[in-house]
Formats: structure tokens, sequence, C-alpha cells
């Protein structure tokens, strides 16, 4: 009996080791490290962790837990949580991949309208000037005019990644790619 509890229980580590090297590998696509990506796969399984009980299961320094600990805290993947009665600090991985991804992406793309609609309006005025300035030749005006409308183009793509972001904040986009039950 007890050698086939030992079998099962060795089962459940090897299924739960598939899963944490799957989540690892991916974890490149936030941004993050080899050691942030571990750290988070392994949390994913437990309830909560001191940095201690981090260190030991995943055998880093102090140093690079501290910083994986933070990246994970900076993309919302990772929580700090109160234990009552505990000095230590303890954390807990985000299990909902839902609200990871909502998070996660909503600002990557919120930097991305931000960043480049400033340096599109940048842009565009810089053009107009140079369409304006009297010294400007024919060839340099058309030039201007070209990029100045390709520029106007390109505010249509973020205006709707603009847009998509709201729709997944406020959960409007499940209503057109429903979660499944």
């Amino acid at each position: 009996m007890e050698e086939s509890s030992q079998a099962s229980r060795e089962k459940i580590e090897q299924a739960k080791d598939k899963v944490i090297g799957a989540i690892a590998e991916t974890m490149d696509i936030y941004g993050v490290t080899p050691a942030a990506a571990n750290l988070y796969a392994t949390m994913y399984f437990k309830d909560q962790m001191t940095l201690d009980e981090m260190r030991e299961e995943l055998e880093m320094s102090k140093p690079s837990m501290s910083t994986s600990v933070r990246k994970l805290q900076e993309i919302e993947m990772v929580k700090k949580t109160y234990t009552r009665g505990s000095r230590k600090h303890t954390y807990a991985a985000e299990k909902n991949f839902f609200r990871s991804f909502m998070v996660f992406y909503c600002q990557m793309w919120e930097r991305e309208v931000k960043m480049n609609m400033e340096a599109v309006e940048e842009a565009q005025e810089d053009l107009i000037n140079a369409i304006k300035d009297p010294a400007s030749t024919p060839e340099i005006v058309a030039d201007a005019k070209k990029y100045y409308d390709q520029l106007e183009d390109s505010k249509t793509y973020y205006r709707w990644l603009s847009d998509l972001v709201q729709s997944i904040r406020s959960g409007e986009i499940f209503e057109f790619l429903p979660k499944e039950k």
C-alpha cells in the first residue's frame, strides 16, 4: 500500500514538473528572466512562500531571488501576502491566467500607444512645419505630406489598440470571445 502511495505521489510530482517546465519555458513572453520564470512556475503550485522557502526550493541566491520577486510583482504575477503572526513576507502567485494576460498585455499595449502616439504627433508637427516652410521645395513638401499621411494612417492602429485595451479591462471582450465554462 505504501509503495503504491509513493508511486502516486511521484506521479503527482512529475505532473507538476511538466507544467512548471512549460510555464517557465514560455515566461519569456512576459519579459522575465529564466530565474523569475522558474520562480513563478514553482509558486503556481504553492499557496504562498517566503523568500527563504523560495531560495531553498530553487537554490537561488538572495539577490537573484529578490530581483525575481520584484519583477514578478511589477507585472502583477506575484503578490505580497499577509500572514498573521509571521514577521516574514510571504508571496503568492497569481493563478488566474486571464488576469495575468490582461494586466501584462494591457500595460504593454498602453505603453506602446502612449509612446508611439506622442512620437507620431510630434513628427506630424515637424512635417507640418516643413510643409509650411517657404524654403521647402515642391519635392520636400510632397515627401512631408506623404509621411504625414502615412503617420495619420498609423493612428488608426493605435486607436484600435487602445480600444482593445479598454475592452479587455472592462471585460467587454468576453462578449466576443467568451471564456470556456
